[in-house]
């Protein structure tokens, strides 16, 4: 019932005091168990974002189905990627309170089922409710501790593993996209879906692999971080400083009533043991009031931690740089989201679709997708190179691929560009190692889920906004100019920040100097 803070998320080694004798290192960090982690991770990104990006398949049949328009119809694939991300904040409060495991279970549930009861709709509407609400939500409840857990597992070689974690994106792309046009033809889109919701309860046994790490070994993974990675940490988090120097108010008072509630719970036991002569009621009385005395001090502990990542002293926003990575978030997703959801219908306009049928645009992104992940991954653990400028260049080649995509017509054009997004975007590989680089990670779980959160929003409005677009003008290319616009506004934002905190130490030390 009581849910450990191993499971939570977070690392708690800035507080541990390393013992006089060396401390044997788990060998589930960086190996071992680790890879079993890597592997549920991959199969969670198969199921999820790889179903999420062939629902293009899905997006035509509705079209044809409902006979409703474009923009109305996109919010069905938009409201459940977006709700995927968006939830993440929220699902970080769940891992809090009931750890990674359990959350992937539930969330396993939940997918699985809005998958069915969309196989049943009679309207857009409908679909909203079951596709976008419901599969959504349950996707967010896996998709969060995936990621969480691989951070938690891994050290040394972080980028590695997210990259080899996350390539299930390109796989699952490949494989869905295959599977859902199969399906569709051969039984019809509504058995299609039924289908897809009972495999989906693969998920369930995904989770049920998120194995917890002790608290002691999670002590042990902050010691033995390398020195490279921690001064590549300083670099980019400057601003941290505040965040781990204010959160330490909180963690006392957090201490003392974890002492206090100990007390409580062991005089609980004193009663349960010296009155063994009482009546069975009178003990099973005591035995539910422990059980609700331990429900209540995790939920507490892990509302506290949620509450002071966001509104307490230690508030993640105090980091100037996090705030510049969320604007780049709220602007970067859905670039990459709308050539998913509109190329196949992109591809019927200029009457490619012989070519595409062939070989499919969309997996020849996931196909490069999978290479880009694990090479951008290898580079940035290169000890000579920076994941921050790995992370720019990336997202740099991305936005003039998007700008650059309308101009092609032929299919030859249309797949050199599309290979091209697939191997930029292998940057979602780095992402959680920059922001653990950012804040921590103790904090990881409530960031990433913020930065997803970000994400989310962009890609619950951008597939929307480019039906929206094409309904007015009849084209797709003034979606993708203003897509590809506000993408660099982001790239913007996240170069200027680090600029204004290389200045801030150097003005500081100019007026001490003065003085």
């Amino acid at each position: 019932m009581y849910a450990s803070r191993e499971d939570i998320g977070y690392d708690f080694g800035e507080d541990s005091k390393v013992g006089s004798k060396p401390a044997k290192p788990n060998p589930n960090i960086d190996g071992g168990w680790a890879w079993m982690i890597v592997l549920s991770s991959f199969l969670v990104h198969i199921l999820i974002m790889g179903s999420q990006m062939a629902l293009g398949i899905l997006n035509m049949e509705w079209l044809e189905e409902f006979n409703q328009s474009r923009g109305l119809t996109a919010w069905v694939s938009s409201l459940s990627m977006g709700i995927t991300l968006i939830v993440g904040p929220f699902i970080g409060l769940f891992i809090s309170m009931c750890g990674c495991r359990t959350t992937a279970i539930i969330g396993g549930v939940l997918n699985a089922l809005g998958w069915i009861l969309s196989a049943y709709a009679s309207n857009v509407h409908y679909l909203f409710l079951t596709f976008g609400l419901t599969a959504g939500i349950g996707s967010g409840m896996v998709y969060l501790p995936a990621v969480v857990m691989v951070g938690q597992y891994f050290q040394k070689r972080r980028a590695l593993a997210q990259g080899l974690s996350t390539t299930g994106t390109g796989f699952g792309t490949f494989l869905m996209t295959a599977l859902l046009k199969y399906l569709c033809s051969e039984f019809g889109w509504r058995n299609a879906m039924f289908i897809q919701g009972a495999i989906s309860l693969n998920l369930c046994v995904c989770g049920a692999l998120m194995r917890p790490l002790s608290p002691k070994d999670l002590c042990e993974k902050y010691v033995v971080r390398s020195d490279s990675e921690e001064n590549r940490a300083k670099a980019l988090s400057h601003s941290t400083e505040s965040i781990k120097s204010n959160g330490v108010l909180g963690e006392e008072t957090e201490k003392k009533e974890e002492a206090a509630s100990e007390e409580v719970l062991g005089s609980v036991q004193h009663t349960e043991i010296g009155g063994k002569s009482g009546s069975g009621r009178s003990m099973y009385g005591l035995r539910l009031f422990k059980t609700v005395s331990q429900l209540t001090v995790t939920v507490r502990k892990g509302f506290a931690l949620w509450y002071s990542s966001y509104f307490g002293a230690a508030s993640l926003f105090t980091n100037r740089v996090f705030v510049a990575f969320i604007i780049w978030a709220l602007f970067a997703y859905s670039s990459f989201v709308i050539p998913f959801i509109h190329l196949p219908e992109i591809v019927k306009q200029y009457n490619l679709s012989r070519q595409d049928n062939v070989f499919p645009l969309t997996s020849i992104i996931a196909i490069v997708h999978i290479f880009g992940k694990v090479i951008l991954g290898i580079i940035s653990d290169l000890p000579c190179i920076s994941t921050w400028n790995v992370f720019l260049m990336a997202n740099f080649t991305l936005v003039t691929c998007i700008l650059t995509l309308p101009l092609m017509q032929t299919y030859v054009g249309l797949a050199v560009v599309c290979a091209l997004i697939g191997f930029s975007s292998g940057y979602f590989s780095l992402m959680p190692v920059v922001t653990e680089d950012l804040v921590g990670t103790k904090h990881l779980a409530n960031a990433y889920g913020i930065i997803i959160c970000a994400n989310g929003i962009s890609a619950l409005f951008g597939p929307p906004f480019a039906g929206w677009i094409y309904d007015i003008t009849q084209k797709y290319d003034f979606s993708f100019y203003i897509a590809g616009l506000l993408y660099m506004v982001g790239i913007i934002f996240l170069l200027i920040q680090p600029c204004i905190q290389k200045k801030q130490p150097r003005e500081k030390s100019t007026e001490e100097a003065q003085v």
